[in-house]
């Protein structure tokens, strides 16, 4: 049977009738208010309300800013749950940009009536096509003929998919943009035959009830959620419901930008789209962002950026708006503890790759195994659960590199490759091949990829995402292709693949009967590797310009101080073999006489630490280091290095290297070029410098030999660090040396920081990230003020222990705490206003603590690692950075 309605060419007489009654409801209902902006053209509102016709009214908002005059006109739809207000912001933008936006709220939500029909074409659909209705009627819109303005729809979710929707029924809409959002409901809910339980009761529970949907989709769900198994007639019901119903009639520019993290509607579903709407002769953008329905980052301004440019191209007509790339995938690569975010970065190709491309073979060992299906399902794996989201979701612990999932043993089966040999990027959805036999007729499957560290302990699962798979007639065995979830993740030379099958995840129904499973490979791991996709180089940098006139003034320095030698302290012989000892430092702004930059500072550094400097803006740090490197004088105080005091010209400060915001290369030359032309301006023997060694810490490899234009922003960080390390200085000092770099490229600098104390040499580095200090350093110096607020080992300062931050929907009554802190491997669990700060003792896991509050009904939105150096920090220094 054919559930698609036929598409609209054009209103109908009667749906004209309609819309006019609905215009004289608007006129009568509507209220206008100006929005207010610095230096930005007045907001215009106008709130109406739509009647139907069919006793269903909508709340509608038309924004517009600027002279008078025709635009073309956008529909913003808003996500489930919400209503039209939780798009304004973007509404009123979009309005100073010169378009005329009309926001509404879906059946059954805000102020607006109805039932919720999860975009019936019949009814929230329809009620598109009243609404361009209402557009054409406008003075403010433009026409491309009578009864045809020029509109496009963007939305999130389920404003999404009405976008979608909207472009294959009513030819009028002319171009979309569509995030996170689905293509085929029924597949996205019923992956594969398996019923997704958490988060279709979600979308129940966010809907004000199972009472507020249509009758028809209300009688699905409970049958389906008894049942647990979702029927052909749910499937029907849902595709009626979805843009993949009308799939050959979305023929205009789509902009699809699917999130990450996302359990819900995964990057599969917009594959799905962009296949469709392609093969329909459109242009199609496809933007893989870094959050998700599971939490992350959701890239608002950037994609808000990305939506106005596509509708300046394709409804504005013009020509020199950058779209973008046909495909770019954000990066994402740790946490910033300065403020919570994500280390983000773009990569891009000029063609979408889908999810197959650049595949390449991994071979996978293990048996064939037996495993079971508990009765009642239960205890469930965890992988992600629907609602925990935000910065600290599972997610975040995942970019973290803390796994998060949960596999029972006895209830799984693993396959496990060999350590990769180099780094390997995984773009795309992996496949494998499979031997399935059950004791019952069928079997239900859960599928998902590990990356594994080096250790074989730690255990990440990219994005926390799993693939489900109903295997019918498995009571006499199968081979079963698997497709795993499509996800961007590098593995590391030197981690494995897990290829993991369980019987069980919390987020689905498994079958309630007693089975056993045997599985057996029969391919190795295709791995997609999108060799098309690439990060772009970071521009060179400005100071390259003024290298030349920089080495010159470099060397004449080194000239003037060699010849301006003063007779020093005498050397301190008790410190001979101490890197750095400071006495009572102190150091006074410029022309005054009792405001101090530093005040009687004093800590000493020893052999084969990674010393941490931090403190706020204004704390000293630069003064200090500046001090150190013999750059300017201390009004009070002394530095000593190995013993000997440190004055302008001091001969022992060739035994300090240091990098202190950034070097200058010469672009034409190489990067061994650039440091053997440094070396020889600083009159030193060639063989002191010891190149071989301090690149082999830098680890630049074949790279020396390419001209530094030819770098990226990482590698020539690198070797700048390369030349601080040339003549392997005992004590090296580094000043924000991860400045401008993207987390695999900071995860590297770390890597050659600690390398290079390795050897009993000392490293200082002052940084405001404190994740990398907290993973770089062993010991810590904190100046508030120009004063030192404590020093020692990061140990001491931070404390020990495992501690996750448990965000609540509502606070945590007293009991429900104690309880938690009684559970196995919890040390304590203490109330906050965000939720419970818990400690994990020694046999304590994430994953296990993530079961047993879904276990105690904990109302867990978030679950997040403890940032205890930043915690320590702003304690130390007050709040005042």
């Amino acid at each position: 049977m054919d559930l698609r309605l036929p598409r609209l060419r054009r209103p109908r007489p009667r749906r004209a009738l309609a819309a006019a009654a609905a215009v004289v409801v608007l006129a009568g209902a509507g209220t206008w208010t100006a929005v207010a902006s610095d230096d930005a053209p007045e907001v215009r509102r106008a709130d109406r309300v739509m009647a139907t016709g069919e006793g269903v009214r909508i709340d509608t908002s038309f924004f517009t800013a600027g002279p008078e005059g025709r635009r073309p006109a956008v529909l913003l739809g808003h996500g489930f749950g919400g209503s039209k207000e939780d798009v304004r912001a973007q509404a009123e933008d979009l309005a100073r940009d010169g378009y005329a936006v009309l926001t509404w709220s879906a059946r059954g939500f805000g102020r607006s009536t109805g039932k919720i029909g999860l975009n019936d074409p019949e009814g929230e659909v329809a009620d598109v096509s009243r609404l361009v209705d209402w557009l054409a009627a406008r003075p403010e819109v433009r026409l491309d003929k009578d009864g045809d303005p020029r509109v496009g729809m963007a939305g999130n979710s389920y404003g999404g998919a009405i976008a979608l929707l909207g472009a294959g029924y009513d030819d009028r809409i002319d171009a979309v943009a569509p995030a996170i959002t689905y293509f085929d409901l029924a597949e996205a809910l019923f992956p594969d035959g398996v019923f997704k339980k958490l988060w279709a009761g979600a979308f129940v529970t966010s809907g004000g009830g199972c009472a507020r949907f249509e009758p028809e989709l209300c009688a699905m769900y409970e049958r389906v959620a008894e049942s647990g198994v979702p029927d052909a007639r749910a499937r029907a019901l849902l595709e009626a419901r979805s843009p993949a119903a009308v799939a050959d009639r979305i023929d205009v520019p789509t902009l699809l930008m699917q999130g990450q993290t996302d359990s819900l509607f995964p990057l599969g579903q917009a594959d799905a789209a962009a296949r469709a709407i392609r093969a329909n002769g459109a242009p199609v953008g496809v933007d893989w962002l870094a959050g998700g329905h599971d939490g992350g980052d959701p890239e608002t301004d950037r994609l808000h950026e990305r939506v106005r440019a596509w509708f300046d191209r394709y409804l504005k007509g013009d020509e020199s708006a950058d779209t973008g790339p046909a495909f770019r995938v954000t990066r994402t690569g740790g946490v910033d503890s300065t403020d919570g975010r994500a280390q983000l970065r773009g990569a891009s190709a000029d063609a979408y790759p889908g999810l197959h491309s650049g595949t390449r073979t991994v071979e996978l060992t293990g048996r064939e195994q037996r495993f079971a299906n508990p009765a009642g399902a239960n205890p469930p794996a965890v992988s992600a659960l629907p609602g925990i989201g935000g910065s600290g979701g599972l997610s975040q612990l995942s970019s973290l590199g803390i796994g998060v999932s949960l596999d029972f043993p006895g209830q799984h089966a693993r396959f496990e490759s060999a350590p990769v040999t180099r780094d390997l990027r995984v773009t795309g959805s992996p496949t494998v091949t499979v031997r399935v036999k059950s004791t019952s007729d069928d079997a239900v499957l859960f599928a998902k990829v590990y990356d594994v560290g080096p250790d074989g302990r730690q255990q990440v699962l990219p994005s926390q995402l799993v693939t489900p798979v109903r295997v019918e007639g498995a009571r006499a065995g199968k081979d079963v292709e698997f497709t795993l979830p499509a996800v961007d993740h590098e593995v590391r030379k030197g981690h494995r693949l897990r290829l993991v099958l369980a019987s069980t995840d919390l987020a689905y129904a498994s079958p309630a009967a007693p089975a056993t499973y045997t599985v057996s490979l029969k391919s190795g791991l295709t791995v997609p590797t999108a060799p098309g996709v690439t990060t772009a180089a970071a521009p060179l940098p400005a100071w390259v310009v003024w290298l030349p006139v920089a080495g010159a003034v470099t060397a004449l320095a080194l000239l003037l101080t060699g010849r301006r030698r003063t007779a020093a302290p005498a050397p301190d012989p008790d410190l001979a073999d101490v890197p750095l000892q400071i006495t009572g430092l102190s150091k006074r702004y410029a022309r005054s006489a009792d405001r101090y930059a530093v005040r009687d500072l004093s800590f000493r550094v020893d052999k084969g630490q990674v010393l941490g400097l931090l403190g706020p803006n204004g704390a000293g740090k630069t003064t200090t280091l500046r001090m150190l490197m013999g750059l300017i004088k201390p009004d009070d105080g002394e530095i000593r290095v190995f013993g000997h005091a440190v004055r302008p010209g001091a001969p022992v400060l060739s035994r300090v290297g240091a990098f202190v915001e950034g070097a200058g290369f010469l672009p034409h030359l190489s990067g061994r070029e650039n440091l053997e032309l440094y070396w020889a301006a600083t009159g030193r023997p060639p063989e002191d410098a010891h190149l071989d060694e301090a690149l082999e810490i830098a680890g630049l490899g074949d790279a020396l030999a390419r001209a530094v234009r030819t770098y990226s922003q990482g590698m020539r960080q690198r070797l700048a660090i390369a030349q601080a390390m040339l003549g392997l200085p005992d004590l090296l000092i580094l000043d924000e040396p991860t400045n401008g770099l993207d987390p695999p490229q900071i995860r590297e600098m770390r890597e050659v920081m600690i390398r290079y104390a390795a050897a009993g040499r000392t490293v200082i580095v002052s940084s405001h990230l404190l994740a990398e200090v907290e993973q770089s350093c062993t010991h810590l110096v904190v100046m508030d003020r120009g004063r030192l607020v404590q020093a020692g080992p990061v140990h001491d300062i931070i404390g020990s222990g495992d501690t996750l931050l448990v965000g609540t929907v509502t606070p945590v009554e007293e009991p429900l705490a104690e309880k938690v802190a009684a559970l196995p491997g919890v040390e304590s669990a203490v109330r906050t206003d965000e939720g419970l700060l818990v400690r994990l003792g020694a046999d304590g896991t994430a994953p296990r603590l993530i079961a047993e509050l879904v276990r105690l009904e904990v109302p867990v939105t978030s679950v997040g690692p403890h940032r205890r150096l930043e915690d320590a920090f702003l304690t130390l220094i007050g709040g005042s950075a």
